[in-house]
């Protein structure tokens, strides 16, 4: 073995235990027996069962996951029509638009969150959870329309072309052929948008109403309140586990396509 490839080893292993060895330390403390943040005296699902029983807890993940679902159906609907735009016609503004569907991946989040929230000041919208949803999909339309337009400039445009010699019309030819092909730009682009919304905590602290929180909202709110416990811990471990199904669930699709 050469002497680069033990230092490349070294690297890896020294990444990777920067980024996991913490979630470890979490996901054990999150089992922990004592109140004591720092010393593991004994395994119990107490915290558990104590987070599982909490309505607050369950208010906010309901929200996170419905708002999500609306975002990303949303998200990945108009990121369908901008991509289809760009790549199959020619017209005034194109590159203009192309460019601006990146800035919103580019710019901070926490300046979109304010431009956001002083936008809806000013023109006179309450903050409800609707606006957090608009927040999310100004934001997600980018991530999903990077994805599909990639997939759609990565396929030959001759089936198209071949389906509309053989007599199917422009919509026809769309649900039936290039539907089916972008596929599976669409299922990664959902699963973007749905982990993205998911997981935002900056837009939705911004843009929500009173007493409505989402599920990182609400983890903030715990830490914030009572600092790092045993009842976060747990909660973040849930989040964790989540995020990992989610990877997995992309995985096997991957496989699947």
């Amino acid at each position: 073995m050469s002497k680069s490839d033990v230092i490349l080893k070294i690297y890896t292993i020294l990444l990777l235990g920067i980024i996991y060895v913490p979630i470890g330390v979490l996901i054990v403390f999150s089992f922990n027996n004592s109140r004591n943040r720092a010393v593991f005296t004994g395994f119990t699902l107490e915290n558990y069962y104590r987070l599982l029983a909490d309505e607050r807890v369950w208010s906010s993940f309901y929200n996170s996951i419905w708002v999500a679902i609306v975002v990303t159906i949303a998200s990945v609907f108009f990121a369908i029509l901008l991509s289809y735009a760009v790549t199959r016609y020619d017209f005034k503004g194109k590159d203009i638009l192309d460019m601006l569907l990146l800035i919103p991946i580019i710019i901070p989040e926490i300046v979109e969150a304010l431009t956001l929230l002083l936008f809806f000041i000013i023109i006179g919208i309450p903050l409800s959870p609707w606006t957090i949803i608009i927040g999310h999909i100004a934001f997600d339309i980018s991530f999903a329309y990077l994805v599909i337009k990639a997939r759609m400039a990565g396929y030959d445009p001759q089936y198209e072309e071949a389906a509309r010699t053989l007599g199917a019309d422009e919509l026809k030819t769309f649900f039936r052929v290039t539907l089916p092909i972008l596929l599976p730009g669409i299922i990664a682009a959902s699963l973007i948008a749905f982990v993205e919304s998911y997981d935002d905590f900056i837009k939705s602290y911004f843009t929500r109403p009173g007493g409505f929180s989402t599920l990182p909202v609400h983890i903030w709110s715990m830490a914030s309140r009572r600092g790092v416990t045993v009842d976060l811990n747990a909660l973040a471990t849930i989040v964790v586990i989540i995020a990992i199904f989610f990877a997995y669930i992309r995985i096997k699709m991957e496989r699947w396509m």
